[in-house]
C-alpha cells in the first residue's frame, strides 16, 4: 500500500519518521531513496527517536553502518553511497542487516543493492517540492 505525506520542515519530517518507527516491529527494513540533501538523514534521526534513541544520528557515509541499541532491539542505519554494487555489499555482510530479526534496518542509497532486499522491505521516497524545506514523502509498504 502506498501512502503519501507532505512535510514543510525538517522537524515535521523527523516527527513523521518518529511516528512510523514507533509502530514498526523488529525485523523491518526501510529503503530510503532521494537525491543528495533530500532529507534521508533527517528521516533517519526521527526514526531513531521513534525507537527511543536519544543520541544524535548522523549519516554513516564513511563507516557504512552505525548500530544503535534501543529498547526493542537494534537500529541499523546504513549509507551505501560508497558501495559500487551488490557484491561489494555482500562482502561486508549486508545480509546480516537485511535479515536481522531483532533489528530495525534503514538504508540510504538502496539502489546500490537492488535485488538483495527481502520482500517485506518498505520503500520510502523523499522528494523536494521546492527550493525550501517542503518534501513529498511516499511510503510503499508491501505488507499493508
Amino acid at each position: 500500500m502506498k501512502q503519501t505525506f507532505q512535510t514543510s520542515s525538517a522537524e515535521e519530517t523527523r516527527e513523521l519518521a518518529r511516528r512510523i518507527a514507533s509502530g514498526t516491529k523488529p525485523g523491518a527494513v526501510f529503503a530510503l531513496d532521494g537525491e543528495l540533501g533530500a532529507g534521508k538523514t533527517v528521516f533517519a534521526s526521527g526514526f531513531a527517536r521513534g525507537l527511543g534513541i536519544v543520541e544524535p544520528v548522523s549519516s554513516p557515509t564513511f563507516t557504512i553502518v552505525q548500530e544503535y541499541p534501543c529498547r526493542r532491539g537494534v537500529f541499523f542505519h546504513l549509507d551505501l553511497y560508497r558501495i559500487d554494487n551488490p557484491d561489494a555489499a555482500l562482502a561486508f555482510g549486508i545480509d546480516e542487516f537485511l535479515y536481522a530479526s531483532d533489528g530495525f534496518t534503514l538504508i540510504e542509497w538502496p539502489d546500490r543493492i537492488e535485488g538483495l532486499f527481502p520482500p517485506h522491505t518498505v520503500r520510502v521516497r523523499i522528494e523536494r517540492i521546492d527550493r525550501g524545506d517542503n518534501r513529498l514523502i511516499t511510503l510503499d509498504n508491501p505488507e499493508k
